[in-house]
């Protein structure tokens, strides 16, 4: 498998990770495992993140990683890119007219009827992640949904919907949410805090490989 079906990795970053630029870090990072990545920023001004999302969206083609912009259709449909939507954002179907066609939509679920929601759609999103599975700072006030989310998605998300869990997820807390189903991860903060993110991409993606997809 090649492109979002195979994607394992997910990273979900600010425009810079420590003292680098996101951009520069793009090439060595997606030889480290991370294969599909989202630009997340909720601070910056659409004019300034147009520019750094150029240079990444760069970055990742190049690599051949697939890139998506978080919550803005507009600014994905500037950079060619796809959109990661959470369920107060715009509607799928919106988002859809908005972007290029054929670009990546992907959509947050927290909830076992946000999930058979999403695979009742005439047309589905490409991937949903599934979560908090742990609670986060990258997401005040939202309770943790659990490990038994990741339960339910592993038995009612059919094999062509790739789904990844996502909150709070680490070396340490990784191998219980695969125990329970999951077998692809969204990461922020264990790559993005990290001392070296390129060597905690490569750690993370050595244990999901330990289980195929």
């Amino acid at each position: 498998m090649s492109g979002l079906a195979g994607a394992r990795l997910y990273l979900v970053a600010g425009t810079r990770i420590g003292d680098a630029e996101l951009a520069d870090l793009v090439p060595d990072l997606a030889s480290a495992g991370v294969d599909l990545l989202q630009l997340r920023e909720k601070e910056i001004e659409a004019a300034p993140l147009l520019r750094s999302g150029e240079k990444i969206a760069a970055a990742c083609d190049q690599a051949g990683i697939p890139f998506v912009m978080n919550d803005r259709p507009d600014l994905a449909l500037a950079l060619g890119c796809g959109v990661h939507l959470g369920q107060d954002d715009v509607p799928v179907e919106i988002a859809r007219r908005i972007l290029l066609p054929g670009s990546i939509v992907g959509r947050s679920t927290h909830s076992r009827d946000q999930i058979d929601a999403e695979l009742t759609r005439r047309e589905r999103v490409h991937y949903i992640a599934v979560g908090p599975v742990h609670e986060t700072p990258t997401k005040p006030g939202r309770p943790a949904a659990g490990i038994q989310l990741l339960d339910h998605a592993a038995r009612a998300v059919p094999p062509d919907l790739p789904w990844f869990a996502i909150g709070g997820l680490n070396l340490e807390t990784l191998s219980a949410a695969m125990e329970a189903g999951a077998r692809r991860a969204v990461v922020v903060r264990a790559i993005t805090e990290a001392a070296d993110p390129v060597r905690a991409a490569a750690g993370i993606r050595a244990l999901l490989d330990q289980v195929p997809l």
